[in-house]
């Protein structure tokens, strides 16, 4: 069956909320790239020391680069955040 993508970004990314998140993760992608820490095409991810979902803050002492194999690797509940 092929996926349903229109429906998709109706029910889960185009809320409010992920929208927001994902506007969180940009800005702290782009404030790692100012730094230097990060560049385009590396292969890392802009990891929340303190995750969104769980209060963090996208603030430069709670951001850090990590591999995206070791960023992406957290066992997560039905809902996506972070168990």
């Amino acid at each position: 069956m092929p996926r349903n993508y229109k429906q998709e970004y109706e029910n889960y990314q185009g809320t409010e909320a992920s929208k927001q998140d994902r506007a969180q993760r940009n800005k702290a992608r782009r404030m790692l790239e100012a730094k230097g820490v990060v560049h385009k095409g590396d292969g890392k991810d802009v990891d929340h020391k303190k995750p969104l979902s769980k209060g963090g803050t996208t603030v430069i002492s709670n951001l850090k680069a990590k591999p995206a194999a070791k960023n992406r690797s957290f066992k997560r509940k039905s809902d996506g955040s972070m168990k």
